[in-house]
């Protein structure tokens, strides 16, 4: 289904996503950020909190790390200010392209299972499928956010996997 090359590269692609959001978004005010637009997390912020928290949550099942606490919210309230949002952002997409590089194509075979808050059960599935959709919800979300963006009047990134640098900081 997908190799270790995909998840570097789809890391990569994260965290330049992320970093092109973050430098657009700290030109916008508290109010701009936080302003309700009628998406499925609101606001601007609201939505780059849940991508932020599922991220943590998928990144610690896959590893087998802690998981962080499951708010009531969605993580729509994850971090406090788009500052905060920022450094976890940034140690978040490291993480990630860390484990994306690590990873051999054994990793990404077998079953992953979890108890899954939404279904109130334990769950199995495939690793590799688990993978896809960590990387799919991301660009899922980080696309709601490019509408808001430009719903607002602002020239949103480029998001083409297709234009992705192919040197520079990933993160």
């Amino acid at each position: 289904m997908i190799d270790p090359a995909y998840c570097v590269m789809m890391a990569r692609y994260n965290g330049w996503q992320n970093r092109q959001l973050r430098k657009l978004c700290e030109g916008l005010s508290h109010e701009d950020l936080t302003r309700d637009r009628g998406a499925f997390f609101g606001s601007i912020f609201g939505t780059l909190n849940h991508v932020l928290w599922a991220d943590q949550m998928w990144l610690a099942r896959l590893t087998k790390a802690e998981l962080p606490p499951t708010p009531d919210d969605n993580g729509v309230t994850w971090q406090p200010t788009f500052a905060a949002w920022s450094a976890e952002r940034f140690r978040v997409d490291g993480r990630l392209l860390l484990w994306a590089e690590k990873l051999s194509s054994i990793d990404l075979r077998g079953p992953l299972t979890w108890y899954s808050g939404i279904k109130k059960a334990d769950v199995s599935r495939p690793i590799a499928q688990c993978v896809v959709h960590l990387f799919n919800h991301q660009t899922h979300h980080r696309g709601q956010v490019h509408a808001m963006l430009t719903a607002a009047g602002l020239e949103a990134p480029v998001s083409d996997v297709a234009f992705m640098p192919d040197k520079g900081p990933w993160v």
